[in-house]
């Protein structure tokens, strides 16, 4: 494929970090937390803005060991593991925050995944699709609508939800 051709289907890693729009997500958490975990980590882009923002300790969970390792050559510091998102290798209040970007729409278990971030902060960040259809994403009956999202919160925990619509997702902010 042609680098013309390329660059029209599919965005740029430079595109992709400018969409996810990093210093509005850190801004939702401000001042940034001591401690962070980043759930669904990928490759590590929110745990390492997290830590070059100022958080002190930072962590991250996937479920693929390639970009697990992708993730511990961008943060070094970085705590990185392989595990799910509903079993969570960590003791209870270990982290001020959990953050999920765009990945809490693949859990096979959201209520799981919820619990299990409570269990260890009581702040969580879920970045996810808007509720609608849209070209790029998962089709909307993959996309979390906020009535659901909330209900699920609530059954895990947490006693508030606040919503930030950003240019093309929606930062949940949850509290216990």
């Amino acid at each position: 494929m042609s680098a013309a051709a390329s660059s029209t289907s599919e965005p740029t890693k430079a595109e992709r970090l400018v969409r996810l729009e990093l210093p509005r997500v850190l801004a939702a958490f401000a001042p940034v937390p001591a401690r962070v975990l980043d759930i669904g980590t990928g490759s590590g882009v929110f745990a390492q803005a997290f830590a070059e923002a100022g958080a002190r300790q930072v962590a991250g969970v996937d479920l693929s060991s390639e970009l697990i390792q992708a993730a511990r050559e961008y943060l070094p510091a970085g705590n990185f593991r392989v595990a799910p998102a509903e079993t969570l290798p960590f003791a209870a209040g270990t982290f001020d925050l959990a953050f999920m970007g765009l990945m809490l729409h693949e859990s096979p278990d959201m209520a799981a995944a919820l619990q299990e971030a409570r269990r260890v902060a009581p702040r969580l960040g879920v970045l996810e699709w808007a509720y609608r259809e849209e070209e790029s994403g998962p089709p909307l009956s993959r996309r979390l609508n906020p009535p659901q999202l909330e209900a699920l919160a609530r059954a895990a925990g947490f006693s508030r939800m606040q919503q930030l619509e950003l240019s093309e997702f929606v930062l949940y902010r949850l509290e216990a």
